[in-house]
């Protein structure tokens, strides 16, 4: 096992998809094309809740993945923060504010993780949901201004995803996953008014078994250079690794 949890990842749905799957009410920012290779720093959709005009809103909106803590002097933190423990999220510095008033779900197609074979290599498994519904995953946002610009330098938005440890059907690939946050739950998780940690804990969940499933795909995910819907097309049988 290598790395961090859902260290890349794939959103390539039409923004009017998500608009309707997620009940948006207004879409910021709508051109960002389709990625299946999805690295930290990239640019990513989040659905948020938002005050415009003084009447709360649910948006779709961008922001550059990895956290950058509104007290942050520098951008590059937020290449160390792409994800967020949740078994101390609500404490550790960097994301306990997010987490009281911040929250955001990151829509994806699926995440990959590498698996580390006894033999050497590493083989790259993309994982989706089997409903074939979007992955709300759990996330938390900012809003960040360059100090040393003053306050006219342009706003930036940053998020994080949030994990836990992974389900025995998918831990033998990685011990950590993405929570996420059910359709019944959106409303509460997103609101900012809502900063119980115990509610908020409440709304997380690990995907219960069977909601998952994992398929060896290609190398060529490896290379960040690489996009395309090829990426998260499953190996064919005589290629597919033996595990275990």
């Amino acid at each position: 096992m290598l790395g961090p949890v859902c260290g890349r990842y794939a959103a390539s749905r039409n923004p009017d998809d998500l608009v309707e799957e997620f009940d948006i009410a207004r879409l910021v920012d709508p051109d960002l094309p389709p990625s299946w290779n999805i690295a930290p720093t990239d640019p990513v959709r989040m659905v948020v809740e938002r005050a415009h005009d003084e009447v709360q809103e649910r948006q779709l909106r961008l922001a550059r993945w990895g956290l950058v803590p509104s007290w942050a002097k520098d951008v590059k933190i937020g290449s160390r923060l792409i994800n967020a423990r949740v078994e101390s999220v609500a404490e550790k510095p960097a994301f306990r504010r997010a987490f009281a008033a911040r929250r955001c779900l990151l829509p994806a197609d699926g995440y990959y993780e590498w698996y580390a074979q006894e033999a050497g290599g590493k083989q790259p498994f993309f994982i989706t949901r089997r409903d074939g519904r979007s992955l709300a995953m759990a996330g938390l946002y900012e809003v960040w201004r360059d100090p040393a610009g003053g306050p006219e330098a342009p706003l930036l938005w940053t998020a994080t995803v949030i994990t836990t440890t992974a389900e025995d059907e998918l831990g033998h690939i990685h011990d950590r996953m993405p929570m996420q946050v059910e359709p019944d739950g959106w409303a509460r998780w997103l609101d900012p008014h809502v900063s119980d940690p115990a509610e908020l804990h409440g709304l997380l969940l690990a995907a219960p078994p069977g909601t998952l499933e994992a398929r060896p795909v290609s190398t060529l995910v490896n290379s960040v250079r690489n996009d395309g819907p090829e990426l998260v097309e499953p190996l064919a049988p005589a290629d597919e690794p033996t595990l275990f």
